[in-house]
């Protein structure tokens, strides 16, 4: 087996799970992987200054030729989501083993398998003694999954520090297969936004009492008319320019009969978004802000009336959306003053990051000279990342994941089941080097500071 990926496979086994609730963190989880990480790439802990973001995030500075030009930052993150004990793994999950050229286990795709790329494609360059041709900062992360503070203060350390990035370059997009009804060839997909990550609660009160005498009404029933409502009314569609510039690069891709649709979204786009919900939950997903509701909670015993139930809802809004604009959608819905709703957590939809610019256009380069089978084109990501921090000091904040993802894949993340091709996970590594090589390509000149 290949060195660098028995690194990954090492690295993929420590249990690096996140939580909101602090006394369920293994600590010493997260301490051994950063052990390992040291162990396994001593060059990049030696000759870039190491800084340490609270108690597990790292921050790395590999310094550059030009120190006037401006630097970039390169993000991954080491914590994954828990691991469901009923879910059906084909292999443990953090095992790591290899199975018909695949590595299997958490944190394959989401997102060690980045962050341990793209530490193989600094540590061969600091033993070939190559130096970048601007400073380049590692970010990793180790309370991505749980929205943690970690990113946040990273962004403060280099704002004290007057790091202004020429761009950002987080995980998000891939190499995606199926991505698209009927478009045959995978897209490269670079995301230039990302949703914004609402979350609200729908509260319900009542008298509560024993199960014997149910009276019409009550708090569940209230809270189960709510989310009826809710379901009924989603929200209006919309097509922000990313989405418009995806369709404008895979018309030519797509079936016949929606090719001039898809060339004249700009022009058509309430049909176009109309299309879109029809195909499906994930076309449907690029045309408006969604809502889920994710967990429901009443009574404590099988025979007692709840006095008090609730239902959470998370919400992806839509860039050009807000997190007010879409709770007062949510209030209109339920129509319901005994029902309350109150912010449990808000994020914006991150600013847009451009397109016609030199910092896109070298990421564009390198994902078609690497992925030549795909069309590379930018999109509104769906999940909330770390980067979304960073536009408060670079207004060039990207996301791609250059690995191989079929959808089978992409259903895996924060599921059950996720793995990485072994060549595709080498092919990445590739990437990451190819990146750093060509920052000062003449592309890469024009970059100036945010």
């Amino acid at each position: 087996m290949d060195v660098d990926v028995e690194k990954l496979r090492r690295l993929v086994r420590v249990p690096t799970v996140s939580s909101t609730v602090e006394d369920e963190i293994d600590h010493g989880a997260f301490d051994d992987f950063l052990a390992a990480l040291a162990e396994e790439f001593p060059l990049v802990h030696e000759r870039l200054e190491v800084t340490r973001v609270r108690q597990h995030s790292l921050l790395l500075r590999w310094p550059g030729r030009d120190a006037s030009s401006a630097p970039v930052v390169l993000m991954a993150h080491l914590d994954v989501v828990p691991v469901d004990p009923d879910a059906p793994w084909q292999h443990p999950p953090f095992g790591a083993e290899v199975h018909d050229g695949k590595v299997w286990g958490r944190g394959t795709l989401d997102d060690k398998g980045s962050l341990v790329a793209l530490c193989v494609a600094v540590e061969r360059a600091l033993e070939q003694d190559v130096v970048p041709a601007r400073d380049v900062w590692l970010s990793f992360g180790a309370r991505e999954e749980v929205s943690g503070a970690d990113a946040a203060e990273a962004v403060e350390v280099l704002r004290g520090r007057g790091v202004e990035p020429w761009f950002v370059l987080d995980e998000g997009g891939a190499v995606a297969a199926e991505a698209f009804p009927g478009v045959r060839p995978p897209l490269g997909v670079v995301g230039v936004s990302e949703k914004g990550t609402t979350t609200l609660e729908l509260r319900a009160e009542g008298r509560g009492g024993h199960s014997s005498t149910p009276a019409p009404g009550g708090p569940t029933a209230r809270i189960a008319r709510a989310v009826v409502r809710l379901e009924r009314r989603p929200f209006a569609t919309r097509l922000p320019e990313p989405t418009l510039e995806l369709f404008a690069r895979i018309a030519p891709h797509a079936p016949r009969p929606l090719r001039p649709l898809l060339a004249s979204a700009r022009r058509l786009q309430p049909l176009v978004a109309r299309a879109l919900v029809a195909a499906g939950p994930e076309p449907a997903a690029l045309a408006r802000t969604t809502m889920a509701v994710t967990q429901l909670s009443g009574s404590p015993a099988h025979n007692v009336i709840a006095s008090s139930a609730t239902a959470v809802l998370n919400l992806r809004i839509l860039v050009g959306d807000t997190v007010a604009s879409a709770t007062a959608h949510v209030r209109r819905a339920v129509a319901d003053d005994s029902v309350a709703v109150t912010v449990l957590e808000a994020n914006e939809p991150s600013p847009v990051s451009p397109v016609d610019d030199d910092a896109f256009r070298l990421l564009e380069q390198v994902v078609g000279d690497h992925f030549p089978e795909a069309v590379v084109t930018p999109y509104v990501m769906m999940a909330a990342t770390d980067s979304r921090f960073f536009a408060a000091i670079c207004p060039r904040v990207y996301r791609f994941t250059p690995f191989r993802m079929s959808r089978a894949q992409r259903e895996s993340i924060h599921s059950y089941d996720e793995h990485v091709g072994v060549q595709d996970w080498l092919d990445g590594v590739e990437w990451y080097a190819d990146l750093l090589r060509r920052l000062d390509e003449p592309a890469a000149t024009t970059g100036t500071p945010a």
